[in-house]
């Protein structure tokens, strides 16, 4: 049978086991310590590696453990939207899930670029503007363009096609070629650290920094670095073993990425010039630490990493229009799934076709989204959790918030906190036009739910879920 023969009919198949599910964490929210050069030359190595250690205790951790609970209570695709859609109904649904899905167009164009700019230090033919077949506006296509295309996008839709176990088997392998090179540095690094008596902390910040300048620079690299945790709630319903697994690999997961952050950094700091450092000094670094073969070893670790981060984002991504096709508020197309697999085929084909078209032009200005779409998600998954725990008192969660409310506000204010000092940061950064920019889209949003409310009543049957997603709760 082959994986591209569809049905709607098909239930999401629990196939995601322990391990593979600590590789598509660690992809959905780090990939290593590449392109982190740049926070120590902006902070200082000591403030650098301090909020590396420190900024998990205030966002990564609060954002792992509100996702903990409400993906092992609902285990069910969908994340962000199903917790809506249990707690405050229809509207709010919908908004999660389209911001969901419009966030994923900017971050996943990203992914494909990233690897052909690493790919092109190895073949230089393959760099931006190169090799140039054709311009439309602000648009190039280029072969930097098309080795992102054929290397990473068309390659990566395949693999998922192929279902959720081959996506998390090959984290598994991807993460092992994205690391090794990374701890080579950090075991080389150190071991000269320790024969110099050289402290990595020292100095604790760049020179000619303010304080204030410093910790606000590093502060927002670093929640970025920690920031997509909530996305294993987009993939819960193809879990194994749901109320155990996923605390597990959270916990674990975390002390990973922690690791691999700091570790290389720490390592890469026992050759002098950090204070020139940018994104992609670790080749220079490997250089230094093991010669030439370290540095092209560091650059496949990179294409590695690119490919990785992208291929497990894709299998969350795709579910996000998956789950609005399955409720009908997107043509039911969306929802057909492989019959082989039970992956949704048709969502993964029609967000690659969307990544490679956003991947053809500049949208740094775009990259503003980013980071308040997923804020306002997290801000949105607390107040499901919130809801919840009020609404559906008695609903089973298998792994809890400890402490009742003071559990949650100890997670909560935390995070609150982190979000509006991103948006303060974003106000700095870009001024008005960030807030317009949020607001468009906003408004796109909200007006888009009518259409698609009035398209779901007219085709009220939904698509079968699977049996465990919870159906006792309330659709819209």
């Amino acid at each position: 049978m082959s994986m591209f023969e569809t049905t709607t009919t098909t239930k999401v198949v629990r196939q995601v086991a322990f391990l593979p599910l600590v590789g598509i964490i660690f992809f959905s929210v780090s990939g290593g310590a590449y392109s982190l050069e740049a926070l120590v030359s902006a902070s200082g190595p000591g403030l650098a590696l301090l909020l590396l250690m420190l900024v998990p205790v205030i966002y990564g951790i609060p954002i792992a453990a509100i996702t903990t609970e409400l993906s092992t209570a609902i285990p069910a695709e969908g994340g962000t939207y199903e917790w809506m859609k249990r707690s405050l109904g229809g509207f709010w649904a919908f908004q999660a899930g389209i911001l969901r899905w419009i966030n994923s167009w900017v971050d996943m164009a990203i992914y494909p670029v990233l690897f052909a700019s690493y790919f092109s230090t190895l073949l230089p033919v393959v760099g931006e503007g190169e090799v140039v077949f054709f311009s439309f506006g602000p648009f190039q296509l280029d072969l930097h363009w098309l080795a992102g295309v054929v290397l990473v996008i068309i390659p990566m839709a395949l693999l998922n096609i192929r279902g959720a176990k081959s996506v998390g088997d090959s984290a598994l392998l991807f993460s092992v070629f994205a690391l090794l090179p990374l701890l080579i540095i950090a075991g080389l690094g150190i071991w000269r650290l320790i024969l110099d008596g050289t402290n990595p902390f020292v100095p604790f910040m760049a020179d000619g920094e303010s304080p204030g300048a410093a910790i606000a620079v590093g502060l927002s690299v670093v929640m970025w670095c920690y920031c997509g945790f909530d996305r294993v709630g987009l993939i819960a319903g193809e879990i194994k073993d749901p109320g155990k697994t996923i605390p597990k690999a959270m916990v674990v997961s975390m002390i990973v990425i922690i690791a691999t952050y700091a570790l290389p950094l720490i390592g890469a700091l026992a050759v002098p010039g950090w204070e020139e450092w940018y994104a992609g000094s670790f080749s220079t670094v490997a250089a230094v630490l093991g010669g030439p073969w370290l540095a092209v070893f560091v650059t496949i670790g990179a294409l590695f990493c690119s490919i990785g981060l992208y291929s497990s984002l894709l299998m969350s991504s795709a579910r996000t229009p998956f789950v609005l096709s399955r409720d009908r508020w997107l043509t039911p197309v969306l929802a057909r799934q492989s019959r082989k697999t039970g992956s949704p085929v048709v969502s993964i084909i029609v967000c690659s076709v969307i990544y490679a078209l956003f991947a053809l032009g500049s949208f740094v200005d775009l990259v503003v989204l980013d980071v308040f779409l997923i804020n306002i998600l997290l801000l949105m998954n607390l107040v499901a959790l919130i809801a919840l725990r009020i609404k559906q008192p008695n609903l089973a969660r298998p792994t809890r918030l400890p402490w009742g409310w003071w559990g949650i506000a100890l997670v909560g204010v935390p995070l609150i906190a982190s979000i509006l000092f991103l948006m303060y940061l974003q106000w700095l950064d870009y001024g008005l036009v960030a807030f317009v920019i949020l607001a468009a889209t906003l408004g796109v949003s909200v007006i888009a739910y009518f259409p698609a409310r009035w398209y779901q009543r007219r085709h009220q049957t939904p698509a079968p879920e699977a049996p465990d997603s919870l159906a006792a709760a309330p659709r819209s």
